[in-house]
């Protein structure tokens, strides 16, 4: 079995699914534009922003966002652990 990464170092694309509480989807596409302003999401959603361009960037860099928020909170709750975004230190992620 492969070793356990931390929440923070997955990299898996794919669309935010449409079923389920809409409030969820919700709640996530209002963390991700929250998310999209700090450092340790900041250049992943620029850098989606400018790869899909003016009209579409924006949008679809935010669902990029919620959906990586999504994959690390479903790691975090179902192996116990805490939020350890990729690259920061360990007070952060405390």
């Amino acid at each position: 079995m492969p070793p356990c990464l931390p929440s923070g170092e997955r990299d898996r694309r794919g669309p935010l699914a449409k079923q389920g509480p809409k409030y969820l989807r919700w709640a996530l596409m209002e963390a991700a534009t929250h998310a999209g302003q700090h450092a340790a999401y900041r250049e992943r959603y620029e850098r989606t922003k400018a790869r899909h361009g003016r009209q579409r960037g924006a949008k679809v860099a935010q669902v990029d966002v919620a959906r990586r928020l999504a994959e690390a909170i479903w790691h975090m709750l179902t192996r116990n652990q805490p939020f350890a975004p990729a690259g920061a230190t360990p007070a952060l992620a405390a």
